[in-house]
């Protein structure tokens, strides 16, 4: 059995603290953001339904082609990307769940782009 970290631990007990107050629905779906060292990915899902409605990644189809200069660049552009394929799927306001990292750099880029592409949060 593998040893678990103190950051690890701290990060489970940040995303149950706000798992406890953050819910979406169907009028308004909760998107959830998840960071590791490499890629950005997102989920917008019903949890009524527990259904994903719209994904969108920075490893998937979602930035082929396109040419990022850092890693803020590709979490912008992955907000971007899933800002489009919400809107697609008519949805317009979402919860912002940040999966327990700070709201800084990858996670604040990811969410302007997001923004930028239309959805409200």
């Amino acid at each position: 059995m593998a040893k678990t970290s103190a950051k690890l631990t701290a990060r489970r007990k940040r995303i149950k603290r706000i798992r406890k107050n953050i819910f979406g629905t169907s009028e308004k779906p909760r998107m959830r953001v998840f960071r590791s060292n490499r890629h950005i990915s997102v989920q917008i899902i019903d949890d009524e339904k527990q259904m994903t409605l719209a994904a969108a990644s920075s490893e998937g189809k979602d930035l082929e082609g396109v040419t990022v200069e850092n890693k803020c660049d590709q979490a912008k552009k992955v907000g971007e990307a899933i800002a489009k394929k919400a809107l697609a799927a008519g949805i317009g306001s979402v919860i912002f769940d940040r999966g327990g990292n700070l709201y800084h750099g990858r996670v604040k880029a990811f969410s302007e782009g997001a923004r930028e592409g239309g959805l409200k949060f």
